[in-house]
């Protein structure tokens, strides 16, 4: 057996930039996956992908399958044989569909009884004869999710492919995929170089395309683009406007990357810099330039897929693609300035929101009222709330906003501010979706923490209220981010707000158009179950999140604190020992339960250990109380823990389930009492 590099290559019309990555990892991934099944041994798998390419590099990969060893278990010696010892129908079936003669079979002896066995060696197939079949489904299998058809034939994928290459070191591996046979021929760039050419050898795959102006490597083509807009951009004493996403995209849409900068007229300036911004970056996949002051220029960076002798005109071809691009959003602005954002109040009322639930115009109404009432809460600007939660949507209304959607809220906040809104109003409008995603930054001020609460809850509290609960992964309303959103703008913020008093304002807001049963109790809990997903994320233990969802506080402020608190807890030495206590206090309990009304009487304690027990927790309820009201559930816990000795002693001397049943009841009572003064921060007996 040898071991050779495998170089496997399907070349293709442009694949979708965005699905490129995903595209070429799941390739390789099916590759990887068939080889481990077929038991062939590798030294790693490596992915390249070009706008026309998917190819997978095996390294030291064997040229055979190992042999197989094969054992079939068959029927029941009872089965197998009739009373004369002369094999049965289903016996001799069995052997001929395994290629043995039936006294060559062995038997397998169990507890269970006998049975007729084979065992024997499967020879390995070689890596030629099934790598087309390995390809093939590696291809099948990849998420595709409008596949298509091309020419004459039946094959679908994502787009038409004109070349298989199966290189096993130097030798061609024959075979037929998706209609297609294998080949030497690779693509070359598609207007450099070569168009086509002989790959000889499978290590020369990367450099070969370089010499015909292809850099295959993804991640090199990638970190290639980085440096080289870095570079212009500090050539132009700029910073280059780069996100992870855009340049992914721009890395799927070229595959000899030339970066070049142009420019555009300064008299587009005038325009808020997150329009231009979105359309250079969204609509042309432009690298926008911004100054030390954080100011846009009138200076942009462009990859272009070509090298040539004359780039200015590349440049100003893109020069003139941008600027209907720019003019229409300096359009838009002018037109847009000429009516305030209250003026546009009454359109809202044209556009429903949800059906059940009424209009956008419904919904601002319904946020002003609830965005008075949290800056009330928060002794804020009550005022000043409501008018921002009541503009809040009036930017959808707006021709910028019409045409490049995700400028929402930032032009709101342009366009209040021309209006003579308040600094504060005008941020609100801007800050009221964040969290737009997960770690993005949140609201700043009193006045936009309190119309983004608003809104988030004002959707959850709809949508729930007619019954669209999401199921499984589908969210249409994106209410999971909305309820995280929530929690994370509280406990951030470190606001003294609780989601009842919320939830029931709201409800109180929308009035008749929402009855659903039970609605209140079940957005809370909706809302207080993403913090399983919220601190997940954080490396806390599902343990420690259940064991304080269990007591469920509805102030999210005081969760996170209890959270902090028995995340610490849980490296007490004493935490382990108090968590089993807490448990079998807490089953004790569950078989026997008694009022919360029931006192210790102290005439009744016999033993020592009860005294000590009761006297302990005495102590540790006033301090426990004087922590917990201060939220300080730290030192709380800490004080909680000195009650180890304490509760051991009693466990291990004091039987609870005594004859007596005065005394019964009363030691259940000091039970009671140690759950609830534990309960205090969160179910200790939950952990693990």
């Amino acid at each position: 057996m040898n071991f050779e590099n495998l170089l496997i290559e399907i070349g293709t019309e442009e694949l979708p930039p965005k699905s490129l990555i995903k595209l070429a990892s799941n390739f390789a991934q099916g590759i990887e996956s068939s080889l481990k099944e077929a038991d062939i041994d590798y030294s790693d798998v490596i992915w390249f992908a070009t706008p026309r390419r998917l190819a997978v590099n095996v390294k030291q990969l064997a040229s055979m399958q190992k042999d197989r060893l094969i054992e079939k278990r068959g029927p029941a010696v009872t089965a197998a044989f009739d009373s004369e010892g002369n094999a049965t129908p289903a016996a001799l079936g069995w052997a001929r569909s395994n290629n043995v003669n039936i006294e060559d079979v062995g038997r397998l002896k169990t507890d269970k009884g006998e049975w007729l066995f084979y065992q024997g060696s499967e020879k390995g197939q070689s890596i030629t004869q099934l790598l087309p079949g390995i390809v093939e489904a590696a291809l099948i299998s990849l998420p595709i999710p409008k596949p298509m058809r091309w020419g004459s034939n039946s094959i679908q994928f994502i787009r038409p492919i004109h070349t298989i290459t199966m290189l096993f070191g130097s030798e061609l591996v024959a075979g037929n995929v998706f209609g297609i046979d294998s080949s030497r021929m690779v693509l070359g760039h598609r207007f450099l170089g070569d168009k086509r050419f002989s790959l000889a050898h499978a290590d020369e795959y990367l450099t070969q395309l370089k010499r015909h102006f292809v850099l295959a490597d993804y991640v090199e083509r990638k970190e290639y683009i980085r440096k080289e807009v870095n570079a212009l951009a500090a050539s132009e004493n700029a910073t280059a406007d780069m996100n992870e996403d855009l340049l992914d995209e721009v890395t799927a849409l070229v595959e000899w990357p030339v970066a070049m900068t142009a420019s555009f007229d300064e008299s587009f300036l005038e325009v808020p810099k997150e329009a231009l911004i979105y359309t250079m970056k969204g609509d042309q996949k432009y690298f926008p330039l911004i100054d030390d002051n954080g100011l846009l220029l009138a200076r942009f960076i462009f990859i272009s897929n070509i090298e040539t002798k004359y780039p200015d005109l590349i440049v100003s071809g893109n020069e003139k693609v941008i600027r209907p691009r720019l003019a229409d959003a300096q359009f838009f602005y002018a037109s847009d300035k000429k009516h305030t954002l209250e003026s546009r109040l009454a359109s809202l009322d044209t556009i429903l929101f949800q059906k059940q639930l009424g209009t956008l115009l419904d919904k601002s109404k319904r946020i002003s009222t609830l965005s008075g009432l949290i800056a009330k809460t928060l002794h804020q600007d009550e005022v000043s709330a409501s008018r921002a939660g009541l503009l809040s949507k009036t930017d959808l209304m707006t021709n910028m906003v019409m045409e490049f959607p995700d400028v929402q809220g930032i032009m709101g906040m342009y366009y209040a501010k021309l209006d003579g809104e308040s600094v504060e109003v005008a941020n609100a409008l801007n800050e009221q979706y964040k969290p737009r995603f997960s770690g993005d930054s949140l609201p700043l001020t009193p006045i936009s923490i309190a119309v983004a609460l608003a809104d988030k809850i004002d959707t959850l509290v709809g949508i729930f209220g007619i019954g669209q609960i999401p199921k499984g992964d589908k969210d249409p309303f994106a209410l999971r981010r909305a309820a995280i959103g929530v929690l994370r703008i509280i406990i951030e913020s470190k606001l003294a707000l609780d989601l009842n008093d919320l939830v029931e304002n709201s409800i109180a807001a929308f009035g008749d158009k929402v009855k659903t049963q039970d609605l209140k109790t079940n957005v809370v809990d909706f809302i207080l179950a993403r913090f399983k997903a919220l601190y997940l994320e954080q490396g806390i233990g599902v343990d420690v999140i259940q064991a304080v969802l269990e007591i469920r506080p509805t102030y999210p402020a005081e969760f996170a604190a209890r959270i902090e608190a028995i995340n610490q807890f849980k490296t007490n030495d004493a935490a382990e020992a108090l968590a089993a206590a807490n448990k079998r206090v807490a089953n004790i309990l569950a078989k026997n339960p008694i009022s919360a009304a029931n006192t210790i009487n102290i005439d009744l304690l016999t033993e020592d250990a009860e005294v000590r027990l009761v006297e302990a927790l005495n102590t540790a309820q006033t301090e426990v109380e004087g922590f917990t009201d201060a939220s300080d559930y730290t030192n709380a816990l800490n004080v909680l823990a000195t009650l180890r000795g304490p509760i051991d002693s009693f466990f291990d001397s004091v039987m609870v389930m005594v004859d007596d049943p005065a005394v019964r009841m009363n030691r259940l009572s000091i039970l009671l009492k140690l759950r609830s003064l534990f309960l205090t921060c969160g179910d200790i007996s939950l952990l693990s």
